[in-house]
């Protein structure tokens, strides 16, 4: 039967006991936490969820959003995990343009609440126990039986254009996906993995952490990301792996004195996304010595993961995101699609069963996504001639801060207006910190003044706080092609030098 509580129910008959989820220093069993999910499908039910229905999730981290995630599944409905780092307007657009049915919001997240959409609001005891989604003694409803073409989930990633685009998860992506991250990394019931990643967000929810509870395997959540928190989790749990965003590891990898914790049972760590340094891979092997740090590629419409680094590879192909997983194919294109031989530069593609099959509502967007099936990634890289993926540049002007995703123009579109702004080009520079920092490049009109100040106040009533400009760079032109294009190449290339 394809349905995510499938499995649970699974382990929940074989071993009620063992530990499926650890918050809080709550250890949630399988046979608890199917309980829990069964009695939070007849909440969702008795609010009128169905098949196909889209509910949203606006919620940091806890035990009560697995068992709400994997509730929507039962019924055969469709998720949508929202950025609770997104403000009102934002948030408000993607609940639209999703049409979600039902919001479940975090008390704290005030300004969601207003929205006018109908939603069940968790308050302190909901988060801290999430047995409390159950009491209402409902009569407990079917499980679902969806096929490999039906929706699991909706993502909404920054794309190119002002608007995020939905990307459609259905089912055979979902287990397509816990296949290939079984297979390379060799996930077995034994593991404990560490989750600090924000569960909106692919890393946290999909590498590899469904496929854990797939196999029988434990998640250690943590609400928000703390890096002490995170090495004191690593010993008191014996957690055995973890993925983090650069900017978390960095952080974790910085505080004072790490060799007092032990964290001997740690023995991997997924923290793709950038470029990593040599420096960096010393780092993880000095703090964690019985572990090796694993760089990767993947995407939101891959549903995460599909190139992982070796083991014993790091060094010798430095720079390198990895190979292939085993039901993914790779190659690099030139602008029409046409694969490109071994070291040399192109778009890098993306092809097998666990890619999106498009974006919601948008047909043509979709289209312009995909080379006769192959997932247009916007990423420019190469293969070696041992099929190890480097990625090199990307072509859509999108910035990486953190693990997030920003896209120059809607910040430009928040910029154009202050009226102080004649024009505005967003670029992406290279930060120690966050990897890149958003950076705002304006030609003022006539006579006008404006602060980075200002910018920062107004912004942030628009956006989130990721996206916000940390930098303000004020220029008479902006250097554009003959079409009249911005060259934000040549921006970052100015900045640079």
């Amino acid at each position: 039967m394809l349905n995510l509580s499938a499995s649970i129910a699974y382990h929940a008959r074989q071993a009620p006991e063992r530990t499926a989820i650890i918050y809080r220093d709550e250890a949630i069993s399988y046979g608890d936490f199917y309980d829990r999910i069964c009695r939070a499908a007849a909440l969702l039910q008795a609010h009128g969820v169905g098949k196909n229905d889209v509910v949203a999730l606006f919620m940091k981290n806890s035990a009560a959003f697995l068992e709400i995630a994997f509730a929507v599944s039962y019924l055969g409905a469709i998720f949508l995990p929202v950025n609770y780092r997104l403000a009102a307007p934002e948030a408000d657009y993607i609940l639209g343009d999703a049409q979600a049915k039902l919001l479940f919001v975090d008390e704290e997240f005030t300004s969601i609440r207003e929205l006018d959409i109908p939603k069940l609001v968790l308050d302190a005891q909901a988060q801290a126990d999430s047995r409390y989604l159950g009491r209402s003694g409902l009569a407990i409803p079917e499980l679902n039986a969806a096929t490999e073409s039906d929706l699991v989930r909706l993502m909404y990633t920054s794309g190119t254009t002002s608007r995020p685009k939905g990307v459609m998860h259905s089912y055979g992506n979902i287990y397509w996906k816990s296949i290939d991250h079984v297979i390379a990394l060799s996930l077995t019931r034994e593991e404990r993995l560490l989750v600090v990643g924000p569960l909106y967000h692919v890393g946290a929810f999909d590498l590899p952490g469904i496929a854990v509870l797939w196999v029988g395997g434990a998640l250690c959540i943590h609400r928000e990301f703390d890096p002490v928190a995170t090495l004191a989790s690593i010993e008191r749990y014996k957690l055995t792996s973890g993925w983090m965003a650069p900017v978390m590891l960095s952080r974790t990898l910085a505080i004072e004195s790490p060799e007092r914790f032990d964290l001997n049972t740690f023995r991997w760590c997924i923290a793709g996304g950038e470029k990593t340094p040599e420096s960096r891979i010393r780092d993880f092997t000095r703090v964690f010595t019985a572990g090796r740090f694993i760089d990767g590629f993947g995407m939101t419409e891959t549903c995460s993961g599909d190139t992982l680094m070796e083991a014993g590879m790091e060094i010798e192909k430095i720079g390198s995101t990895g190979r292939a997983l085993a039901h993914v194919e790779i190659r690099i294109a030139d602008d029409q699609g046409n694969a490109l031989p071994p070291n040399t530069k192109g778009e890098i593609c993306i092809r097998g069963p666990k890619v999106t099959k498009g974006y919601w509502n948008a047909p043509q967007k979709t289209e312009e996504s995909f080379y006769d099936g192959w997932l247009r990634s916007g990423d420019v890289g190469y293969l070696d001639e041992d099929g190890f993926l480097f990625v090199t540049d990307r072509t859509k002007d999108m910035i990486l801060t953190g693990a997030e995703n920003v896209a120059s123009c809607e910040v430009e579109a928040v910029l154009y207006e202050l009226p102080q702004v004649a024009e505005a080009a967003v670029i992406g520079v290279p930060d120690e910190r966050w990897g890149e920092r958003v950076v705002a490049v304006v030609v003022l009109k006539p006579d006008a003044d404006l602060s980075l100040k200002e910018i920062d106040l107004y912004c942030r009533k628009h956006l989130a706080s990721f996206k916000v400009p940390k930098e303000l760079q004020i220029v008479s032109e902006l250097p554009r092609n003959p079409s009249g294009k911005v060259l934000k190449r040549v921006l970052r290339q100015e900045y640079k030098a």
